[in-house]
């Protein structure tokens, strides 16, 4: 068994089987893939997945629970790298964001400038998608950390610090109706079409929430991942949209308007999650506290510290 015939597997499951999927991304050929999981397969006697002539179509019971040991021995083996870099290079390694788009946008910006200043030799990549999608990047290892409003707490194996609070606005149109309204209410917002974000995103259960308790269906014209493609639909006139506050910029955004709404919907949490197995580097540690400063090296080791005593 070889540390490489894991990683051909495990990428082969994350990529729904398809293995030109995977070997495109372990910049290896397909046959090479096939070859090596069959021999892990003879070598353990039992059948990983299932197969219709020679294409893979599922994973078998047995193939479930080894794909998750091979999960954990692939990330043990990445930790124990890290553990090396720690000491051989303080200041040098990598660093994957995994995170939507208005988080990236709007709220990372001044703290990976000012990250990228203190640790120069650390190569930062940023992973955008919806909340699901970023969460399943850093619970399968591809990425280090996720900072996300939804989404992490239906992963056991990451721990959530919660990070900041925030509420939305309103955009429109100058002269719109809505801004001579001496108070936003989601009535009034209901009589014209809405533009906002896409039901995995930023927070959008909450937005629906708020107009069920009201006995009202708001009107969705439109939905997107992306708060400056809500702003540019906004702007053509096809409706008003709900946005992050965040992502409202009075002075970028001359031919808009907002109005606060966080009266009408309640607040939501961002949160950083991390995987609870994953071997946490002191400049990620630096990196949690620069976004969130109350989110310091002991908060998280606590954090970690009560999971372990938990479990």
């Amino acid at each position: 068994m070889k540390l490489q015939q894991l990683r051909y597997l495990c990428e082969t499951a994350n990529h729904n089987m398809n293995l030109s999927k995977a070997a495109k991304n372990l910049h290896t050929s397909q046959p090479a893939i096939s070859k090596q999981i069959q021999l892990l397969e003879e070598e353990l006697g039992v059948d990983i997945f299932q197969r219709n002539g020679k294409r893979i179509v599922r994973i078998t019971p047995p193939g479930e629970q080894i794909i998750k040991i091979a999960t954990r021995m692939l990330r043990d083996a990445d930790n124990l790298k890290r553990i090396a870099q720690e000491f051989t290079d303080e200041a040098g390694g990598t660093l994957t964001i995994a995170t939507t788009h208005t988080q990236a946008r709007y709220a990372l910006p001044p703290v990976i400038k000012r990250f990228t200043a203190r640790y120069p030799k650390v190569k930062l990549t940023l992973r955008q998608g919806n909340p699901m999608q970023i969460s399943a990047l850093v619970s399968s290892g591809e990425a280090d950390i996720a900072i996300a409003t939804e989404a992490i707490e239906h992963f056991q194996e990451l721990i959530m610090l919660p990070c900041y609070e925030w509420n939305r606005c309103v955009v429109v149109p100058p002269k719109h109706p809505l801004l001579k309204l001496k108070k936003l209410t989601l009535e009034a917002i209901n009589q014209y079409p809405i533009i906002t974000y896409d039901f995995a995103f930023t927070g959008r259960s909450k937005i629906n929430q708020a107009f069920a308790n009201k006995g009202l269906e708001p009107n969705v014209v439109l939905t997107a991942i992306d708060s400056d493609v809500i702003k540019t639909y906004v702007e053509l006139g096809l409706g008003v949209g709900i946005l992050a506050n965040m992502a409202f910029d009075a002075g970028r955004d001359v031919n808009l308007k907002s109005i606060d709404a966080s009266h009408l919907f309640e607040p939501s949490t961002t949160r950083i999650g991390i995987s609870r197995n994953s071997y946490i580097r002191g400049y990620i540690f630096d990196f949690i506290e620069m976004f969130a400063p109350h989110l310091d090296h002991a908060a998280i080791q606590a954090k970690l510290k009560n999971y372990q005593t938990e479990n």
